[in-house]
Parts: structure tokens; C-alpha cells; sequence
């Protein structure tokens, strides 16, 4: 087990996260401090999506010009740099100007890691140190919710979030410890630009990029709609309490971050990560078809159950995905992982409002909900039908 490479790249992930949440966390004090509508924050996180595509495509080259490390602390200078921007920004315009300086960073974070993982990561338990790396996504998320709203009352949004400074510029020093030793393969000829921008999609001609890449767009889309819409799901149509639909939402990403290292487990020593990953679209297909029933007359255990379902499922897909691209790019892994984080942001960016239109055109959840489950059944095809150890 790589603890120290593992602990390093779980950080970076960690606090990167914390920054893309920060302000959704903070919507309602940052929203009442410059006089827009809340929900205008939920642009924040698109854009941040947006741009990380690009920086996904280019990261292969940034990686192997400057080294995974050097990678890992531009992510972190960005995250940064967004957190200052945000503190002594004036209007919704510099808030989207912080957001487009994170992402052009955010999208390098998982394809460096994998970089720094991977040689030192014995392939027995590969699955699951690529898995147990992205807790710090949920992680990063939970840390913004616990860490920044006690802070508003007595110090302000602003220097709320500008105490995230403080744990970024510690991690941004101590990866400079190992830089030169982790950096050492580094190629400083190498170019992230031109051509070798577009060439993550010259993995695509692979049939097994091809078909990993399209179950990780349309799983990484239900993902974001579990999380979008389930707290207004359930408050308008189960009729739960916006405090229980919270912790319903609280359980689905608890739910995501314990099952990540279990799917690893299981993708190591059991089943092949492509048959995993076909279980879990049957998961999420299960947990969209029962979702899309949920009614007044559901008591709230059951609603848990499901969400749970969603969780482990929707919620605790990436980890095992991105080891499957690092496995398969062999030594293009840097490039496999950029082609799958591009390809997940993508279904992040553009599913949700996809569903979104499709509830208001339907009126109302159980039908777009079957739309889900189809396509998740579909994916799911695609990867069973996928050769490997049984």
C-alpha cells in the first residue's frame, strides 16, 4: 500500500473539493452580502465543471513537462486562487471569474494522482487504492459543510472562506518534500498544447475506452441528479421535512464514500472492474425506477433504503472507473484518466439540466426517473458484455 503517495493525492483531492463547495456551501451569506438570487451559485460549480474539461485534456502534457507533483500543487494554487478571488469579490462576474480559475486547474487533480499511484501501487490492491484516493471528493464536500457555515457568524463569509488558505498553503509546502524523487520521470521537452491536446480521444478507438467512457458519462449524469434533486424531490413530492431530506442527501453521500473502497475490494479480488461497474449501472437502474415511486404514503425508512441503493451505487461508481482507465491506458495512463475525468465532468455538466427539462416537460419525476433507469441499464450492458477475470 502506498500510504504516503495515497495520503498526498487523497489531501489535494480533499481540499480541492472543499473549494468547488464552498460557495454553494455559503450560498444564502454570499447571496444576502451581494444581492442575488441563491440559486445563481449553482452556476459556480458548472462553470468550475466546465473549464476542468479543458484542464483534464491538457493535464497529460502539464504532467509529463512539470512532474504529478508540480501538477498537484498548481491545483492547489488555483484552489487558492479562487478562494481569494471569491473573498474580496464585489459581484456574480468575479465570482465566475474564481470559478474559471479553479477549473483550469480542478480537472488535472485525478489524472495527476493517478500518475503519482500508479507505479507505486502493487496491482493486487490497485483497485482499491484508486478508490480509497477518491473519498476525497465526498470527503472535500462534508468538510465544506462542517468547516465553513460555524465560521459565517462570527468571522464572515469572506474570511471564512479565506481560512481555507490556510490548509492548502501547508499542503502545497509539504509536497515539495518529495517532488524531486515522485518528479523524477518528468519529460520538460513534453507540450500540453496543440495536438496534444486532442489526444486522450485517440484512446476512444479502443472498444473498451469507448464503452467505459459512455457508461462514465451517463453514471457520472445520474450521480449529479441524485445529488441535484433530491432534496426538492422529496420535500415536493414524498413530503418529507427539508431536515430530513437533508440527511437523506447526507446518507446518499455517506453512502458513496464508504462503498468506494469496498467496490475496489471487490474489483481487486473478485469480480473484474468492467463486471463491477455493470452491477452498479443495475444499482442505479433499481434506485432510479424506485425513486420515480416515491409518494406521500412512503414511510422514511424505505425512502432511506433506496437513497442508500443511489449512494452505493451512483454514489460509489468512480473510484473503480478511474483505476479501469489507468489500467487499460497502461502507459498512457496520464491520458486515459484525463479522457475519463474530461468524459465525467461532461455528464456532470450536461445530464442534470437534462433531467431538469425533463421533469418540467413531464410534470413531474417518475417518468424522467425511467429515463434514467434505461440508460443506466444500457451502460450497464455495455460494460458486462466487457471480457475479463470473473
Amino acid at each position: 500500500m502506498p500510504v504516503w503517495p495515497l495520503l498526498a493525492t487523497l489531501a489535494v483531492q480533499t481540499l480541492a473539493t472543499m473549494a468547488l463547495y464552498s460557495l454553494p456551501t455559503l450560498a444564502p451569506a454570499v447571496a444576502a452580502d451581494l444581492h442575488v438570487n441563491g440559486a445563481m451559485v449553482g452556476g459556480f460549480v458548472a462553470t468550475v465543471y466546465g473549464v476542468g474539461i479543458i484542464s483534464a485534456l491538457i493535464s497529460p502534457g502539464l504532467i509529463r513537462r512539470h512532474g504529478g507533483v508540480r501538477t498537484t500543487q498548481a491545483v492547489l494554487l488555483a484552489a487558492a486562487g479562487m478562494v481569494v478571488l471569491a473573498a474580496s469579490s464585489g459581484s456574480v462576474a468575479a465570482l465566475a471569474i474564481a470559478a474559471v480559475v479553479l477549473g483550469s486547474a480542478y480537472g488535472a487533480a485525478a489524472p495527476a494522482s493517478t500518475h503519482l499511484l500508479a507505479p507505486q501501487t502493487p496491482r493486487a490492491v490497485f483497485n482499491m487504492v484508486m478508490s480509497l484516493r477518491q473519498i476525497g471528493v465526498p470527503l472535500g464536500g462534508v468538510l465544506a459543510a462542517l468547516w465553513l457555515p460555524p465560521l459565517v457568524p462570527r468571522l464572515g463569509w469572506r474570511w471564512a472562506l479565506l481560512t481555507e488558505l490556510i490548509p492548502i498553503a501547508v499542503l502545497v509546502v509539504a509536497m515539495e518534500i518529495p517532488r524531486r524523487r515522485w518528479d523524477a520521470g518528468r519529460e520538460p521537452d513534453a507540450s500540453p498544447w496543440g495536438r496534444t491536446l486532442l489526444r486522450p480521444f485517440a484512446l476512444l478507438r479502443d472498444r473498451r475506452f469507448a464503452r467505459l467512457s459512455v457508461a462514465s458519462f451517463v453514471y457520472s449524469g445520474i450521480q449529479l441528479c441524485f445529488v441535484a434533486f433530491m432534496t426538492v424531490h422529496l420535500t415536493t413530492v414524498a413530503g418529507l421535512t427539508l431536515i430530513r431530506a437533508g440527511q437523506m442527501l447526507a446518507a446518499y453521500q455517506i453512502g458513496g464514500s464508504v462503498s468506494r473502497p469496498i467496490w475496489g475490494f471487490v474489483s481487486d479480488r473478485f469480480l473484474s472492474p468492467a463486471r463491477v461497474l455493470s452491477l452498479l449501472g443495475i444499482g442505479m437502474a433499481a434506485a432510479a425506477l424506485l425513486a420515480g415511486r416515491f409518494g406521500a404514503g412512503w414511510p422514511w425508512p424505505a425512502i432511506l433504503a433506496v437513497v442508500l441503493v443511489a449512494g452505493v451505487s451512483a454514489g460509489g461508481y468512480t473510484g473503480v472507473a478511474y483505476a479501469e482507465y489507468a489500467s487499460l491506458g497502461g502507459a498512457r495512463r496520464t491520458e486515459a484518466t484525463g479522457l475519463g475525468t474530461a468524459l465525467m465532468f461532461s455528464g456532470g455538466l450536461l445530464v442534470p439540466p437534462a433531467f431538469g427539462a425533463s421533469v418540467a416537460f413531464f410534470g413531474g419525476f417518475e417518468s424522467t426517473y425511467r429515463v434514467v433507469a434505461i440508460f443506466a441499464l444500457a451502460a450497464s450492458v455495455l460494460m458486462w458484455g466487457e471480457k475479463g477475470r470473473s
